[in-house]
């Protein structure tokens, strides 16, 4: 155990009291290996925002367990308040509690409190080992910076004397997904201008976002082939866009090499397509190169095997299966166009590989979340992003408070991440104008649409609206309900369903332009219509492929973007094929295609069902009603006629779970 979690959970001692208030301003409780500790002591944790949601959910929970003498669902609980004054709570909880006081101030005495602010909660353990062993002087806000930089990120600003160290330093920074927060990136972006280095160039920008840093990767890289006497295009799209700075990169150096191509290998980076490669050709850059299609379809192998080597495990933080989605959808995206065509006898060789990532990862995944790691998504704060759909709307309005008063919500119903990373390369391809900051979010389990849409919209957990669980109808009051809540009028929220077509859009902006609203939000629906008609995948990326030639897509995102809205893209859900394993006679589905999933409200009915098919899953998912109790279909099955083969959702895989969340903005320059 590590200094960190030894001096935080020296707090905790079960046997003192089964009630405690966590005052806890700067959510030092909240990271995941302390939730995990925590429960292993016998701890839950509950957040206290909405005081009548806390009220019903403890009352229901706990009070009524401890008043029939019974244990509740822990021994103890902690009832978490994000700030300084444990009176801001109902007298009750507090009388009868014993109060914890956690501040990064009083953890970090040494360092600028202002600094330790801005540190990941992931990041903390480490920090506070260096704290207590490194330092033995207060340090100011610059040194805590550098302190901090080169403890926590590995990344020593000071020490870089020319272009390949700082190219070096940046690739390593972001290949181990190290992004630097603002207030370090500026300062460690200062010390680099400061040198002479790319005084005129947005190495700020480089340092915090690797989407960013990426592009600009990706366009050198193919200007440096070009050198080498190699001229083709990147794989999956055209030439490389106009807009991206015209960096030179120090590809030759052997440090600079070895993680170029590493991210070549692991999807992050794509290679060109070249027609011949001359004579001579040094052998480190052929990873970077595609001569045919067979060079292709190697490439794609060597990534499904890094991926398989890679997954994450049952103690893996949300973070890293994030990562991993990410990696995993760009592979994936990849293989729809090279499965079904034949001619390399590396084809069935990347269909079973691909069978064995997705057996692997959804038993990882389903390990995970029954470990009760999904659990504590809930409780992850929202500033910096949403970790779980439902707190996209905490997340814009947070939105909305640094400046962005106007902002559009755009739901991709039943959007997969490797569809996303389709429909990104069409719009790179055919537009030139956009930027997107690329992060993901977990869906609601299960992962139907009256659950997560519904969550998505209203920013509640999915006990809190038992009563529409099962339908859709209310997601526009639940919408504006939230707003209103937050101070924006009626008839400054807009919310609108089933959008997919050209012609739909004039409409829309007659309505944006009558309304003038600050908040909207938006359901398209193409994409999940078009997956319950579809056998595979494939035949789901031929169809979005075709769907985007229409231009809707990028249309709608020039139509918000020229109104002045800041858009965030995201989806309620994924999607997966699956194999029929027959129907179940009980039970009522949470929504018509939720193949993947039955619910019940009868526990004998459920026991019933799970006896019949001994194969499927039944997970206690934390936020949902008392009485909706899922059964999941196991593996890649689904509940239809037995060994029918279907596109569909509602179970737990990396493709239905794992949603994309996207900023999409127009790149500098293009407005």
């Amino acid at each position: 155990m590590s200094l960190w979690t030894e001096r935080i959970l020296s707090h905790f001692t079960a046997d003192l009291t089964r009630l405690w208030v966590a005052c806890d301003p700067d959510d030092v409780l909240l990271d995941e290996k302390l939730l995990t500790e925590l429960r292993d002591r016998g701890f839950e944790l509950m957040l206290y925002e909405d005081p009548f949601a806390f009220r019903a959910e403890y009352e229901e929970r706990y009070r009524a367990a401890w008043d029939r003498g019974a244990p509740g669902p822990a021994p103890s609980l902690v009832v978490h308040l994000r700030g300084a004054d444990a009176n801001a709570l109902p007298w009750d909880i507090v009388h009868h509690s014993r109060v914890v006081r956690l501040s990064l101030a009083d953890l970090f005495p040494k360092l600028a409190y202002s600094t330790v602010q801005q540190v990941e909660p992931e990041h903390l353990a480490g920090l506070f080992h260096a704290h207590q062993t490194e330092l033995q002087n207060v340090r100011g806000e610059n040194e805590s910076k550098d302190f901090i930089l080169e403890h926590v990120y590995q990344l020593a600003p000071r020490s870089i004397r020319n272009p390949v160290d700082f190219w070096r330093e940046l690739l390593r920074l972001h290949f181990a997904n190290r992004s630097l927060p603002l207030l370090f990136a500026q300062h460690a972006a200062s010390i680099v201008h400061a040198k002479r280095l790319f005084t005129d160039q947005p190495v700020f920008t480089w340092l915090a976002s690797k989407n960013a840093l990426l592009r600009v990767v990706q366009d050198a890289w193919s200007r440096y082939l070009k050198t080498m006497g190699l001229d083709g295009l990147r794989t999956g799209e055209p030439p490389p866009p106009d807009y991206v700075s015209k960096i030179e990169i120090p590809f030759g150096h052997s440090d600079v090499q070895a993680l170029v191509d590493s991210m070549l290998l692991d999807g992050s980076l794509h290679p060109l397509a070249v027609h011949s490669v001359p004579a001579g050709m040094p052998s480190w850059i052929r990873v970077g190169i595609v001569q045919d299609r067979a060079a292709l379809q190697a490439l794609v192998l060597q990534g499904i095997d890094g991926l398989i080597e890679t997954t994450p495990s049952t103690a893996s933080s949300h973070k890293d299966w994030s990562e991993f989605a990410k990696r995993y959808s760009e592979i994936l995206a990849r293989t729809h166009g090279l499965l079904g065509k034949e001619g390399s006898e590396h084809l069935p060789v990347i269909r079973e590989r691909i069978k064995t990532l997705q057996a692997q990862s959804d038993e990882h995944l389903q390990d995970w979340v029954a470990a009760r790691h999904y659990a504590d998504l809930i409780l992850q704060p929202v500033t910096k992003g949403p970790v779980m759909v439902h707190h996209v709307p905490r997340f814009l309005r947070h939105r909305r408070s640094a400046g962005e008063t106007k902002v559009a919500l755009l739901v991709f119903d039943g959007l997969a991440l490797d569809q996303w990373v389709q429909i990104r390369e069409r719009l790179i391809a055919t537009t030139k104008r956009f930027a997107f900051d690329e992060g993901t979010a977990f869906a609601w389990l299960p992962t139907v649409t009256s659950v997560s849409r519904q969550a998505l919209f209203s920013g509640l957990k999915p006990r809190e609206f038992d009563d529409s669980i099962d339908r859709t109808d209310k997601e526009e009051s639940l919408w504006k309900t939230f707003w209103q809540n937050e101070g924006v009028s009626s008839n400054e929220v807009m919310y609108r369903r089933a959008l997919r077509q050209v012609d739909q859009l004039e409409v829309l902006e007659a309505d944006l332009n009558d309304r003038r609203p600050k908040v909207v939000g938006l359901v398209i629906d193409e994409v999940d219509d078009r997956l319950h008609k579809e056998r595979s995948k494939k035949d789901v990326a031929m169809w979005i492929d075709n769907w985007l030639s229409t231009g809707f897509v990028d249309r709608l995102l020039s139509l918000l973007l020229d109104k002045g809205y800041h858009i965030y893209l995201t989806a309620d859900h994924g999607n997966i094929e699956s194999t029929g394993v027959g129907r179940p006679n009980q039970g009522v589905i949470a929504e018509t295609r939720g193949e993947r999933v039955r619910v019940y409200r009868s526990e004998s009915l459920l026991a019933d069902s799970a006896a019949a098919y001994p194969t499927t899953v039944r997970l206690d998912i934390a936020g949902l009603p008392a009485n909706f109790m899922p059964l999941f279909a196991s593996g890649r099955t689904a509940f239809v006629p037995e060994g029918e083969q279907v596109v569909v959702h509602g179970g737990v895989s990396v493709e239905e779970l794992i949603v994309p969340f996207v900023k999409v903005s127009y790149v500098i320059g293009t407005e």
